[in-house]
């Protein structure tokens, strides 16, 4: 999937989890959500590797569940930085970002198969 289709499809699954789950919001204009999509995409990219690898026992001993909890804290570093750079986006709480996490991969998901079966056509 190319750069800007996966940036598309992060926007709209950011998008989703706004909707979806209370204790995700977002302020902005649809710039600012590619903005959140491209920081989502950048923390994704370069801390959640370190963070995995560093993490891997945790990983292990819970049969891959931890991965949940660190899908939720990229989610939060997320939040973080787009408050940061005035892109409104907020998460608020730990449990906000665990499910936000699971709405963003199954939109995610969901969404990358069906572009994916596009391109095939």
């Amino acid at each position: 999937m190319s750069l800007i289709l996966r940036l598309l499809v992060n926007a709209a699954a950011l998008y989703v989890a706004t909707r979806v789950v209370d204790g995700i919001s977002f302020t902005g204009s649809p710039a600012a959500l590619l903005g959140v999509a491209l920081v989502f995409g950048i923390v994704n990219t370069l801390v959640k590797p370190i963070v995995q690898f560093f993490s891997f026992p945790f990983i292990i001993v819970t049969l891959g569940l931890f991965l949940l909890c660190i899908n939720a804290v990229m989610l939060l570093v997320t939040s973080s930085l787009s408050q940061s750079l005035g892109l409104g986006f907020t998460v608020r709480g730990f449990a906000a970002a665990l499910i936000g996490s699971i709405v963003v991969s199954l939109t995610s998901l969901v969404l990358g198969q069906f572009v994916e079966q596009e391109k095939k056509d």
